[in-house]
Formats: C-alpha cells, sequence, structure tokens
C-alpha cells in the first residue's frame, strides 16, 4: 500500500511539472491518449484514403458517413424523446449554438503572421540565391541535391503522411529523452559550425575587404 501511494503522489507530481499547452500542442504530447488517438487515427485514415482515391471522392464519401451518423443520431434521440415523453430539444443544440465567427482581430493577427513569415522567407530565398554568403547557399544546394533523391523515393503525398506520422510521435519522444537527445544535437551543431568555419576560412571572397582597409591605411 505505502508502495502504491509513493508511486501515485510520483505519478501526480510528474504530471503537475508538465506545462501547460494549447490544444494543438496537447493533442501532438498525448496528454489526453484518447482524443489524440481518435485525431491521429482519423488524420491517418483520411491521409491513407487520398493517397489511394482523388481527393474530391474522400471528401464526398468522409462527408456522406459524417451526414448519415448525425441523421440516424437525430432520428434516434427524436424517437426516444417520444417514447419517453421528454423535451430535451435538439440533440446538437450545443454545437448549434457555438459561435464559428472569425472576428476581424483575429483575422488581422493571422494575417499580420503570415505576411510576417512569408516576407521572411522571400528574404532568406533571395539571399541564398543571390549568394549573399557561399557557404549558406552550398549548403543550400547541399539540401536541394538531397530533396532530389527523396523526390524520386517518395510521392508528395507519402512525405505528407509521413510528416503527420512524425508531427504525432517525434514532440513525444523529445520530451520523454529531452536530454540525451540534446547533447546530440550539441554535438552536432559543435560539428557542424567547425566544419564551417574551416570552409569559410579556406573560401578567399570575404577577405578583399579588410586587405583593402589596410591598404588604405598604410597609405
Amino acid at each position: 500500500m505505502a508502495g502504491g501511494r509513493k508511486y501515485a503522489r510520483n505519478n501526480s507530481s510528474n504530471q503537475q511539472q508538465l506545462p501547460e499547452r494549447g490544444p494543438v500542442e496537447s493533442l501532438i504530447y498525448w496528454r489526453d491518449v484518447k482524443k489524440s488517438g481518435i485525431v491521429f487515427g482519423a488524420g491517418l485514415v483520411t491521409l491513407l484514403a487520398i493517397s489511394c482515391f482523388s481527393v474530391i471522392s474522400v471528401f464526398a464519401y468522409l462527408s456522406l458517413l459524417l451526414l448519415a451518423g448525425t441523421i440516424a443520431f437525430r432520428i434516434y434521440k427524436s424517437v426516444m424523446q417520444a417514447i419517453q415523453k421528454t423535451s430535451d430539444g435538439h440533440p446538437f443544440k450545443e454545437y448549434l449554438e457555438f459561435d464559428l465567427t472569425l472576428s476581424q482581430e483575429k483575422i488581422q493577427n493571422v494575417a499580420g503572421v503570415a505576411v510576417a513569415h512569408i516576407n521572411g522567407f522571400t528574404a532568406e530565398l533571395r539571399r541564398l540565391f543571390l549568394v549573399e554568403d557561399l557557404v549558406d547557399s552550398i549548403k543550400f544546394g547541399v539540401i536541394l541535391w538531397v530533396m532530389t533523391y527523396i523526390g524520386a523515393w517518395f510521392n508528395g503525398m507519402t512525405l505528407v503522411i509521413l510528416a503527420f506520422v512524425s508531427l504525432f510521435t517525434l514532440p513525444k519522444v523529445y520530451e520523454n529523452n529531452k536530454q540525451s537527445i540534446d547533447t546530440y544535437l550539441d554535438l552536432a551543431r559543435s560539428k557542424v559550425a567547425e566544419v564551417t568555419e574551416k570552409i569559410k576560412a579556406a573560401i578567399p571572397i570575404g577577405n578583399k575587404k579588410p586587405v583593402a582597409a589596410e591598404t588604405d591605411k598604410d597609405k
């Protein structure tokens, strides 16, 4: 009994130490296993169906399935209310009264964030393609070269499915093994930074301005 109480206290303390997250992050980090399992399973089945059939067909069949379920449930609740002579009202009243309107402030905030990300992405592409930093452009070229092989191995829908599965697995794996993963990531970053500095030192581009400045001082 004492061991059980100790385990319960440790378990409750661990749950209290977990940071509060938004609804999306709670699903990704499997705070509620039932909800996360339903969303993950439904999403994976939908993506697999889209990979086998057209998007229009999948949307139509899923919508028909949902509509048939809601109609059957509405009829069932109406029959039960008639038999039991109750007046519970519409079974979906709570969802019908749920406010789905988007305020102008929310739309402006989302638009502002989207514009900021688009501007940053465009500026970064311009910097890479116009070779503002030679080493960064070379690394970008290597990434593009690797992506040509990824594109040859997988199609777009397969990558979407892999990304969806990774979204529901990698964050939880990282959370459970954060210390060891951070150690290896720091080691990898240090190695990449070391190699990058060696490449920059070996490339003569970028050393002309200091030389010119020194000659001006000599004059």
